[in-house]
């Protein structure tokens, strides 16, 4: 890695990769460029990203199968499987690859600086974001090692995190009723359901889902009176029975989709989650309950199951331009039926923001309010 160059000049990248608590780096891809948090899209006006971004070339699944050579080797316990380069003249897939909690695990989930990771990677170009995160299960039929692609969130971080572009002198609202992505979530189900995808006995994908984001703080119930401290410790088993009874309902939990995914609908990108069961959290009485050596044991137990998803994911968004893959129509927020290619052009979420941020008049933007989204928005203010 320390060899690699520190400026990329290729095609623009448009898709990006967060990995979190288990998927900290992507070892089975080829590395073109490792960009450095003095790269100027990496300097932004909210600060520096968790981690540098590493620019990564994916071999496309025809081309791979189309080229001889040896059976891919078995993954390896640190990540996604051994490295396996694309051969000269193949078709491939650019992709930014950044690290949610930093080279070495070193930021807890409230010192992610969501905001400087989402802006980095949009300057960078990208406009389809894929975000991994280990998750505890809520839900009997989510089992460990099972892995979920959530439609819906509730948060439990506000007061806690910064959460929005839109301060300092510009407001903004933007919509967030169906808060991920629905043509790139259901590419990632249809990608992930293919045959040889997921091994293991009884490891599954559950399509949709409610995700709970907890960093203790406030939300509108009598049974949570007032805001308790920040995280990162896990919940009691109180706050788990709550989290997955009526009226929340909840399917799964982590501490990290939030603000993360506001962010990225604010920023006009496509996002969606990933999620990988690692425990039942705290409710269940006939388990123990989690810890970070359970979280870490399944992780590392199902890393080949994790490389194959992140590969069958990117396969399918390398199809050609006009397929609209295995996703199908956009959801109710965004524009029907555009496909992938518009995915990756950005032209899903295309606009909102000129919409959003037209509530301030002129006369009562703030010029640093204004400057930083210029940085972010080239050409809208």
């Amino acid at each position: 890695m320390e060899d690699l160059p520190e400026t990329y000049d290729g095609p623009p990248i448009r898709i990006g990769i967060i990995g979190g608590t288990g998927l900290s780096h992507l070892p089975s891809f080829k590395p073109l460029a490792r960009l450095p948090l003095s790269h100027p899209a990496l300097r932004t006006p909210w600060g520096q990203p968790s981690s540098p971004i590493v620019v990564l070339s994916h071999p496309l699944a025809s081309s791979r199968a189309s080229s001889p050579g040896p059976p891919s080797p078995s993954p390896s316990p640190s990540g996604l499987g051994s490295p396996s380069a694309s051969r000269s003249g193949s078709s491939s897939l650019t992709v930014a690859f950044l690290s949610r909690h930093g080279l070495h695990h070193e930021l807890a989930p409230h010192e992610v600086p969501s905001r400087a990771n989402i802006a980095a990677l949009r300057k960078l170009g990208v406009r389809v974001l894929v975000a991994f995160s280990a998750v505890g299960s809520l839900r009997e039929e989510v089992k460990p090692r099972d892995f979920l692609v959530p439609d819906q969130v509730i948060d439990r971080t506000k007061g806690v995190r910064p959460w929005t572009f839109f301060e300092g002198g510009i407001v903004g609202h933007i919509g967030f009723a169906d808060p991920f992505d629905e043509e790139l979530r259901n590419l990632i189900v249809g990608a992930v359901h293919e045959k040889g995808v997921l091994q293991g006995e009884g490891v599954k994908i559950h399509d949709k889902g409610t995700l709970i984001c907890m960093v203790p703080t406030s939300i509108t119930l009598t049974l949570i009176p007032k805001p308790q401290t920040e995280g990162p410790q896990f919940s009691t088993r109180a706050e788990s029975t709550l989290y997955r009874s009526s009226p929340l309902s909840a399917s799964v939990i982590n501490m990290s989709c939030l603000p993360e995914a506001k962010l990225a609908r604010e920023a006009e990108l496509s996002y969606a989650m990933i999620c990988m069961s690692t425990d039942y959290d705290s409710w269940h009485v006939s388990n123990e309950p989690v810890s970070v050596e359970m979280v870490m044991g399944h992780m590392a137990a199902n890393a080949g199951n994790a490389g194959r998803v992140v590969e069958a994911v990117l396969n399918e968004l390398g199809k050609g331009e006009g397929k609209e893959g295995k996703g199908g129509k956009e959801g109710k927020e965004g524009k029907e039926g555009q496909g992938v290619e518009a995915m990756k052009e950005g032209k899903i979420w295309e606009g909102q923001v000129r919409g959003a941020a037209g509530m301030t008049k002129p006369e009562g933007r703030s010029e640093e309010a204004v400057e930083r989204l210029r940085w972010l928005f080239e050409g809208v203010f």
